[in-house]
């Protein structure tokens, strides 16, 4: 990442960053758990932090390193992130494990979303760049790689997905639990898990007219209490801007990660900028830009710039962050929203599916990789029983 002119963060906002750095054995993030030990920055850019295992040996040793460079990476000044590894005594471990029982005891009514899912934010500075036709696209194409895939329908006043995903009927309750079930929808191996104010509403075309404590607690209730259960990956479609909505799902998922995406106009792009800048100040990791529009090409084979050309790569470098792809205009887009078949579900080749799968593809080999808990099931259920404790 180039040096940037900002100011380099300080060892708190490194240790701040560190909160969305989840064991996702223990369920908690490495701070709380004690395991993130120190972090500093020197005057070159580089920080260094030392991080205790549990066990020298810890299988999942490799993720936590992601998770750390990636957030850590991500904050404006940083050059360079070194880990220091060392390993915890039996105290320590003693005192991580009464500190996860006591999480797993006051926590567990605040989020249904599991440690182990990789939580995506969807995001713009503005309206009409195409957030929720790449949302769900998105999740569609992930799905079709054989994930499990939650889809947030996070804006409230604004929203599309279940249009766009040929969804309707109302969200029903479990039996005997105060808890909501999700639409579900099976893309090949893969599943879709649904919620969206859409499932509560009478008519498609009924405003809801809420101030932004309603709102806020709107997604709130979709956060808490929904069934949501295992999944691979949780996308969340953010209502456009830099609003209460956004500020209170960045208190709730402090691991969540953001995608930007923006059109190719440089007022786009500017205004993107700002999604970015929210991001940053509230600790969230910007794992990528994704260019929405960026061209037309007529049957002739002309290609036509119709909404300029360079904001997605532009905002990329501005922020530090890869530009993890461009998808073109095409008709099919906007008729695959229109009758609830998204490009990218079944067999549809055309360039706008091959640029979503190519994004999806992405971001499960390098932005956003799902978490791999290959090797660890022994020990994760020893962790688990532990943590329960006596019956």
């Amino acid at each position: 990442m180039a040096v940037s002119t900002t100011a380099r963060p300080t060892s708190d906002d490194v240790m701040a960053l560190l909160r969305g750095v989840i064991d996702p054995e223990l369920g908690s993030d490495i701070v709380d758990l004690g395991m993130a030990k120190s972090a500093s920055v020197d005057d070159e850019g580089v920080v260094t932090v030392t991080v205790a295992l549990t066990t020298a040996g810890c299988p999942l040793r490799a993720q936590i390193q992601k998770d750390v460079r990636s957030r850590v990476g991500s904050a404006p000044g940083v050059t360079k992130v070194d880990i220091r590894w060392t390993e915890m005594t039996q105290d320590e471990k003693a005192s991580a494990m009464a500190k996860a029982r006591r999480n797993a005891a006051e926590r567990a009514p605040e989020t249904e979303i599991p440690a182990t899912t990789r939580v995506v934010t969807i995001a713009s500075g503005k309206g009409g760049v195409g957030k929720s036709s790449v949302t769900v696209n998105l999740a569609v194409a992930l799905a079709a790689q054989g994930f499990t895939v939650g889809v947030m329908d996070a804006d409230i006043g604004g929203f599309s997905v279940p249009r766009m995903l040929g969804l309707g009927g109302r969200l029903a309750g479990m039996e005997g639990e105060k808890k909501i079930v999700p639409h579900e929808k099976q893309v090949g191996q893969g599943l879709l898990k649904v919620v969206s104010m859409r499932f509560l509403v009478d008519e498609e075309d009924s405003a809801v007219m809420w101030r932004g404590f309603m709102l806020n607690r709107a997604v709130q209730h979709f956060v808490e209490d929904v069934r949501w259960g295992a999944m691979d990956y949780l996308l969340i479609d953010m209502p456009p801007g830099t609003g209460d909505v956004q500020m209170g799902l960045a208190r709730m998922l402090p691991r969540a990660e953001m995608l930007i995406v923006t059109t190719p106009a440089v007022g786009a792009q500017k205004v993107a900028a700002r999604a970015a800048d929210m991001a940053r100040k509230t600790y969230l990791r910007i794992a990528g830009v994704i260019e929405n529009m960026s061209s037309f090409t007529c049957e002739h084979g002309g290609d036509y710039a119709l909404f300029g050309s360079g904001g997605g790569a532009a905002l990329a470098h501005d922020i530090g962050s890869p530009l993890l792809g461009q998808i073109p205009i095409e008709p099919a887009v906007s008729a695959g929203g229109d009758t609830g078949i998204p490009v990218t579900l079944g067999d549809g080749n055309g360039p706008a599916a091959e640029a979503f799968r190519t994004i999806a593809r992405r971001i499960v080999e390098e932005a956003i990789p799902p978490v791999d808990m290959a090797g660890c099931s022994a020990r994760l259920l020893d962790n688990v029983e532990a943590a329960l404790g006596p019956k």
